[in-house]
């Protein structure tokens, strides 16, 4: 039987592993798939050796090591006992390449799918996925010459956010006729990125009614995220008149305006066409080696892939309520403003329509499992 494996650590992962897991299931009716991932992968047929509830990353989630540590070794089983033709790694490099090295010991292909940020910081990386991987399929487009320049074997297929906008209706941001102004908060898919931005949305949401009124504000969780652990937070905005919802792609296809935590979001964003004011914060200790270490002069992937500062970006103690209302305040009202930040993401856009990246890593895996 045909059996690949899949393995996601955290929800950008896990929606990128769903929709290749669709392609794999309609190219190959009969295929097993196997991995670790959450609801969406499992939705997709994936059978789940370990489910995610929420992203267990090394950096900041230690008391999640044991969970950790016992979704490597069911992975490492998997991989004995069944013996998938191909080991699919999607990002989450302090996982994935530990199990990437065992794969590629026992004679199993491995296809990395959506690479480390190698370009931003520890580029000796690079020599790792040199010895983990067999192939590297990347989703930014200059990501693939970085790898072929040290010999790996690696593709462009385009980003699987593109992918997810299309199916769902063509990229078009839907009409309304209410005019109040929509305002999308998103605070990241990262316990500890909600536990940090969180906070600054309830007062935020408080500037933001006294300068655009009745404004209809929401919030989209990311799958995955254990809401009860943020029920105290959540409850607090939603008394603010926030609404919560379950879909970042749905709220931002109605909003005029966002604030995003930086992260794969800023693309959906910029995907739909939505102006965008980028925040984040760090816990002090990471945020001084984040400046130390850090090869990036901006953190959006938006102003990274542009090459110039098309969204702007509030770090650390610029991430204050006051500050994003302004940026709010300025994207608003400010209608040659806003309409060249429209025209920068429309030009950004352009360079990943025409790629179909769960179609054409389907066709990898394929001709690396010799099936084509």
């Amino acid at each position: 039987m045909k059996t690949v494996m899949i393995v996601a650590g955290e929800s950008s992962g896990e929606l990128y592993g769903s929709l290749l897991a669709r392609e794999l299931k309609r190219r190959w009716p009969d295929i097993r798939v196997i991995g670790i991932g959450g609801e969406r992968m499992e939705k997709e047929g994936v059978e789940l050796i370990y489910g995610i509830s929420h992203s267990f990353g090394f950096i900041e989630v230690f008391s999640t090591i044991r969970k950790i540590r016992e979704a490597l070794k069911r992975a490492k089983t998997a991989l004995i006992d069944i013996r998938p033709a191909i080991c699919v790694l999607i990002d989450y490099p302090d996982f994935n390449f530990r199990l990437g090295y065992y794969a590629r010991k026992r004679g199993i292909k491995v296809l990395y799918y959506v690479s480390p940020q190698v370009w931003a910081w520890r580029r000796g990386r690079l020599k790792k996925m040199k010895e983990i991987a067999d192939r590297i399929a990347v989703v930014l487009p200059f990501e693939e010459e970085i790898y072929r320049r040290e010999g790996i074997e690696a593709e462009f297929v385009g980003h699987p956010v593109m992918e997810e906008i299309l199916e769902r209706g063509n990229g078009i941001r839907k009409k309304r006729e209410d005019m109040q102004p929509v305002i999308a908060l998103l605070p990241g898919s990262r316990p500890g990125e909600l536990k940090r931005h969180l906070p600054i949305f309830e007062h935020l949401v408080e500037l933001i009614r006294s300068r655009f009124g009745n404004s209809n504000i929401l919030l989209p969780l990311a799958p995955n995220i254990d809401a009860t652990a943020f029920h105290e937070e959540l409850r607090s905005l939603q008394n603010k008149g926030v609404s919560i919802v379950n879909d970042s792609i749905g709220a931002l296809s109605t909003a005029d305006m966002a604030v995003i935590a930086s992260g794969t979001a800023t693309l959906q964003a910029a995907f739909l066409g939505v102006p965008m004011v980028v925040i984040y914060r760090l816990s002090p200790l990471t945020y001084i080696i984040g400046r130390i270490i850090l090869n990036v002069r901006y953190i959006s992937l938006v102003n990274i892939l542009a090459g110039r500062c098309i969204v702007p970006e509030l770090i650390q103690g610029e991430a204050r309520p006051e500050r994003i209302a302004e940026e709010l305040d300025r994207l608003y009202g400010d209608e040659d403003y806003r309409n060249g930040m429209i025209a920068g993401l429309n030009s950004l856009r352009a360079s990943f329509l025409g790629h179909r990246p769960s179609l054409r890593v389907a066709d990898m895996i394929g001709e690396m499992a010799g099936w084509l």
